[in-house]
Parts: structure tokens; C-alpha cells; sequence
């Protein structure tokens, strides 16, 4: 398995991953007051904003340690973010048809959307590839 070739865009996909991840992370963890002001939210839990700063971390942070893995790992990895897109996808979703919240909510949500169809491209891509 380790033998078989990883596209070279599916790892700048996961470059770019651990990027976004992290510029969003940062600010997350150490400044959540201002971060979630940023974006447009008014009530603001520093303990939640740093547990999303968490996943975000660690999520984005296996993207970039595992960029020169063999396919088993990126397919389990493909696995993880999918399964993150579309819970985060639905959250967002439930959430923004329940209460008022920002517009950057709905952005987040199409951010996970377009990830959630990269993922789900490429898993489908290195599936066929193992067969």
C-alpha cells in the first residue's frame, strides 16, 4: 500500500488544510474574545472557542505530519475529515436555523462544504486506486 502514489495535489490540499486550521486555531486559543468578536459573534464562551481551537490544532496539525504517509493513512485521514465536515457541516446548519447568528456562519459552513467535497473527491479517488 505505502507504494502507491498520493496525488501531489491531495497533499497541497492538506498543506493548505493544516494552514487554514491553524490560522484559525491560533487566535482561537490565545485571544477567543476577540477572535469570535472578529467574526461577528456577541456571546462568546472562551472555554468552547478554545475546544474548536483544539480540533482545529489537531486536525489541521495530522495533515501536516502525515503528508508523506503511505495511502492507509491518508485514507483514514480522508475518512476523519469527512466524518468532521459533515457533523460540522449539520451543526452549522441546525444552528444557523435556530438562532440569529453572523453571516460568517454560513461562510464557515460553505468553507467545510467545499473541504467535505475535497475529501470526499480524493477518498473516492485513492478507493478506486487500492481495488
Amino acid at each position: 500500500m505505502k507504494d502507491q502514489k498520493i496525488p501531489r495535489s491531495l497533499k497541497i490540499w492538506f498543506s493548505i488544510h493544516f494552514v487554514i486550521d491553524i490560522i484559525l486555531a491560533l487566535p482561537l486559543f490565545f485571544f477567543p474574545q476577540e477572535a469570535m468578536a472578529f467574526f461577528g459573534f456577541t456571546v462568546i464562551d472562551k472555554y468552547m472557542a478554545r475546544l474548536v481551537a483544539a480540533a482545529l490544532a489537531g486536525i489541521g496539525g495530522v495533515s501536516l505530519l502525515s503528508k508523506e504517509k503511505g495511502v492507509e493513512s491518508y485514507l483514514s485521514l480522508l475518512n476523519l475529515k469527512i466524518i468532521w465536515s459533515i457533523a460540522a457541516i449539520f451543526g452549522i446548519a441546525l444552528t444557523m436555523a435556530q438562532e440569529k447568528r453572523p453571516v460568517s456562519g454560513w461562510i464557515f459552513g460553505l468553507i467545510f462544504m467545499i473541504f467535505f467535497f475535497v475529501w470526499s473527491y480524493y477518498r473516492s479517488k485513492l478507493s478506486s486506486k487500492k481495488d
